[in-house]
This record gives C-alpha cells, sequence and structure tokens, in this order.
C-alpha cells in the first residue's frame, strides 16, 4: 500500500501543475493583440445571414474569425445555393498590408491586398482576377461597416485597368447564427 501511494505521489509530482488544476491557466494575450493593425477587420468577425441588395433575397451564410491567436482571419461561405467559397486574411507585417486568398468549390481563385482604409471606416481590396476564359480584370471588394451593425459587401470588377468599374455584387451582412 505504501508502496502505491507513494507511486502515485510521485506521479503527481510529475504533472505539471496546469494539468492537475481544474482549469487551465490563460494563455498569455498575443503581441497582435496589441498592434491596431490585426483588428482593423475586427466589424467584420462573426456569424452573418447575407441578403443581396437588388432583391433582398438570402443569399448565403457567413462565418468569418480570427484564428492563429489573431494572425489571420478565415471567411467560411455558404451559398443558399449549396456551393462554397473559403478566404484567409492575413496581415503582412513587412508590407503593412492585409492581403486575402479566396478559394470556391469551383475552382475560382482570387489574390488580393488591401488599399489604404477608406475615411468611413471602411476596407477595400483590390487584386487581378483570371475569369475562365483567360482574360484578366481588376476585382475589387469593399466591405463597409454600417448603421445597426450590419455590413455592406461591394464587389466591382474593372476589365479596363481601373477606368470604369462595374459592380458585380452587392449585399448586407446582418449578424445571425449558424445554420
Amino acid at each position: 500500500m505504501r508502496r502505491s501511494i507513494a507511486v502515485l505521489v510521485a506521479a503527481l509530482v510529475g504533472i505539471p501543475a496546469w494539468l492537475r488544476a481544474e482549469t487551465p491557466p490563460a494563455r498569455p494575450a498575443s503581441v497582435l493583440d496589441a498592434d491596431p493593425a490585426y483588428h482593423l477587420l475586427d466589424f467584420w468577425l462573426g456569424d452573418w445571414e447575407v441578403q443581396t441588395n437588388d432583391t433582398h433575397q438570402r443569399d448565403g451564410h457567413d462565418t468569418v474569425e480570427r484564428v492563429l491567436h489573431g494572425a489571420a482571419i478565415v471567411e467560411r461561405w455558404s451559398d443558399a445555393d449549396g456551393s462554397e467559397g473559403r478566404s484567409w486574411f492575413y496581415y503582412q507585417r513587412a508590407e503593412k498590408r492585409w492581403k486575402q486568398v479566396w478559394v470556391t468549390d469551383a475552382g475560382g481563385v482570387k489574390e488580393k491586398e488591401m488599399l489604404a482604409p477608406l475615411a468611413n471606416g471602411a476596407v477595400r481590396f483590390r487584386g487581378k482576377a483570371t475569369r475562365l476564359d483567360g482574360r484578366q480584370v481588376l476585382d475589387q471588394t469593399t466591405l463597409t461597416p454600417q448603421a445597426g451593425g450590419t455590413v455592406r459587401q461591394m464587389i466591382e470588377v474593372s476589365p479596363d485597368s481601373g477606368a470604369t468599374w462595374k459592380t458585380v455584387y452587392d449585399a448586407t451582412y446582418r449578424r445571425g447564427a449558424k445554420p
């Protein structure tokens, strides 16, 4: 019996204190928490029900969350028709710029980088998108925080290097539960 108690005590002493505690210790705050650049897209974090602004029909559900202790943001889009897309947003410290990679289940890919933040709290990402026929267009997405906690997303394309723009998507994101 004494040997069993001695083995148990030796085993418990060898286990780190946080494993023996009822709750593990809090993880130290990330150095990224103190850098305001990593919080520029905080207004867009959450679960969203999305409705187009032209037809006012439900277009899908979007979950946008911080990952890797705030080093990146992942967007998980589920379209009303069942198709899906994923985005990774990350802050490139050396360039002091946010970047985005968007991929769909149909094989569509876009890579964009953020232009300077806009005065109204909005952010705009721009990059070249290659269409299925091989033509390239400029593609830009503007995310604008709205009154009442909604967010407007507008996607525009330009076939002429930015001389003219055509809106191809305009929607409002409203906070909603996960489907």
